[in-house]
């Protein structure tokens, strides 16, 4: 098979051949081969006798690679979703199921599934782009780049506080008819964070008769008959040493709800001696949990990296108090879009990215740009990385102007 080689000069054409592969949307009755390839490549158990009927997932996209016979190759998904900036939706394009034959694999198969991924995300009004790596190096290689961890820790359930119960709070079990409210709780608690996914869309349409089936139940504290925390929960098997409670979301809008979610997991001490939760860093919940005795269970790296810089920039929120311009190039060799002279001006709460004919002082590697987007690392640490150049007598400090604003966390995994 012929060595792939990815376009550079210029934006690629919606369909295209790369050697003598192929690269396009994955039609419906080609699903049960990229079922098989996923299920080959993140080890989901044996071969069913039945596979799964084929059906296409509504909100998301699944680019495959085919040789000259039509054999499938490897497959990407794109996930059409949204993520909060500072209290603005960003479209995203996160990336998941990427995935390449083992025969095929070092032949360029998953360069080639981003590099279209990325175009048609473009296409579609994408502004950034998320994923979960099982190894950075081929991400790095195509432009994402580290810009957090989703963690998730253990805790042991006799060491939570336990208060007395407020008597301004109520505390019940949640049914299918608090969803609403609880998904405007998630909301109000993500709205103002960076990258947090917004959890509504196509992906995220779900009956509305039926906890999801993943949940065992919903804990709701309310002050007044208004939601002002929830925490969502899976009880596990066993009642002994090896009891543990996983909870999905622990999030409260107020001090007083935390800690009487926090009492109420405290309750699972006898029969759930473990306590398994993922972290929002510095919420309401975490001020009332003992974290210097957590222990980490998974670390899970996501990636960052914009798609269009110009959506990127003007379609998130900036803190009010900012104000600045800064001229910068960006070098993006999988989305020559991106590349070029650029002026950064922040005022107001907005953004404006505009071309420039001037040769900027500061070069800054579209790895850069994510780290420095993310609110993840200064412009300092970014050079120091390789990832920004500056002229002699500049210093990289002026494209902190970039990164103002809380860094970006995720919440989902996906």
């Amino acid at each position: 098979m012929d060595r792939i080689q990815v376009p550079r000069g210029g934006v690629t054409p919606p369909l295209y051949m790369l050697g003598r592969v192929e690269i396009r949307e994955v039609q419906v009755d080609e699903l049960p081969a990229a079922w098989e390839l996923g299920r080959l490549a993140f080890g989901s158990g044996p071969r069913p006798v039945s596979p799964p009927e084929p059906a296409a997932v509504p909100g998301s996209l699944r680019y495959g690679a085919f040789d000259a016979d039509g054999r499938l190759l490897g497959s990407a998904i794109d996930r059409h979703q949204e993520q909060w900036w500072s209290g603005r939706r960003v479209a995203s394009a996160d990336v998941a199921g990427v995935a390449v034959l083992p025969e095929a694999r070092g032949r360029g198969v998953a360069r080639a599934l981003l590099v279209e991924l990325l175009r048609g995300a473009r296409e579609r009004g994408a502004a950034v782009s998320a994923l979960y790596p099982t190894v950075a190096a081929p991400y790095r290689s195509c432009g994402w780049e580290a810009t957090g961890v989703l963690r998730t820790v253990e805790l042991a359930t006799a060491s939570l506080p336990r208060h007395r119960p407020s008597p301004d709070l109520s505390v019940r079990p949640g049914e299918p008819a608090d969803l609403p409210a609880v998904a405007q709780l998630y909301q109000q608690v993500a709205r103002y964070r960076c990258g947090m996914l917004t959890r509504d869309g196509a992906l995220f349409d779900r009956p509305a008769d039926a906890l999801p089936e993943w949940l065992d139940g919903l804990t709701l504290v309310e002050d007044g008959g208004r939601l002002v925390g929830y925490a969502a929960w899976q009880r596990g098997s066993g009642y002994d040493a090896s009891g543990v409670l996983t909870v999905h979301d622990l999030l409260a809008t107020t001090g007083a709800a935390a800690r009487e979610l926090v009492g109420v997991l405290a309750s699972w001490q006898s029969v759930a001696p473990t306590l398994r939760l993922r972290l929002l860093a510095h919420d309401a919940v975490a001020a009332h949990l003992p974290l210097e005795r957590a222990r980490e269970y998974r670390q899970q790296v996501w990636m960052h990296r914009p798609v269009d810089v110009v959506r990127a920039v003007e379609s998130r929120g900036w803190p009010p108090y900012i104000r600045g311009t800064v001229d910068f190039a960006v070098d993006d060799p999988h989305a020559p879009w991106n590349t070029g002279a650029w002026r950064l001006e922040v005022a107001d709460g907005a953004a404006e990215l505009r071309r420039s004919t001037e040769e900027p002082a500061l070069h800054l590697h579209v790895r850069g740009f994510g780290l420095l987007y993310s609110g993840v690392a200064q412009a300092v640490t970014v050079a120091g990385a390789g990832l920004l150049r500056c002229a002699a007598g500049q210093h990289p400090a002026a494209l902190d102007l970039l990164g103002a604003g809380p860094a970006a966390q995720l919440l989902n995994y996906f």
